[in-house]
């Protein structure tokens, strides 16, 4: 199910608890399989679940109660975008609404080309450097202008 790099990566975050604790390394194990799977399925919940010896309910609430984990196929490039108050005070909302007019789409919504996906995030922890954005979960994108955003998805257009 998942790659021996992946199941290597997994093993060092369980070697991190008390033999007894394994599945507290869910929420890694989980990001390690989003990351080579591009999203969370079923079947690849239950396997991490089950190499956690953990039920498969457990891994399954883990998954659907964090935003950063996708249940459903994404976009190569998944743009959350901050439209907490701060963030919409300071032009978050603007920022979502130029995306989806720039993209064609609207909040968990894929472009055609299964390039973008578009969501709506809760408060990123930024709010000095609003509007923010969160691309794949990994990188923050700050003071999010129209030419910034113009930018950011000239930059990702080629990858």
């Amino acid at each position: 199910m998942l790659s021996l790099e992946s199941l290597q990566q997994i093993d060092r975050e369980i070697a991190k608890y008390p033999v007894d604790q394994k599945q507290s390394a869910v929420m890694s194990a989980l990001r390690i399989a989003q990351i080579e799977k591009g999203w969370l399925a079923k079947e690849t919940i239950e396997f991490v679940a089950d190499y956690l010896d953990m039920p498969a309910i457990a891994a399954y609430e883990v998954a659907s109660f964090y935003n950063m984990y996708d249940l459903q196929p994404v976009g190569r490039h998944k743009i959350t975008v901050c439209t907490n108050l701060p963030c919409a005070l300071s032009g978050g909302v603007h920022a979502a609404d130029y995306l989806k007019q720039k993209l064609g789409i609207d909040f968990n919504e894929t472009t055609p080309d299964g390039k973008f996906t578009l969501k709506e995030g809760e408060c990123m922890g930024a709010c000095g450097d609003a509007p923010v954005l969160l691309m794949n979960n990994h990188r923050m994108c700050s003071w999010m202008t129209e030419e910034k955003i113009d930018q950011l998805l000239a930059d990702l257009e080629d990858k």
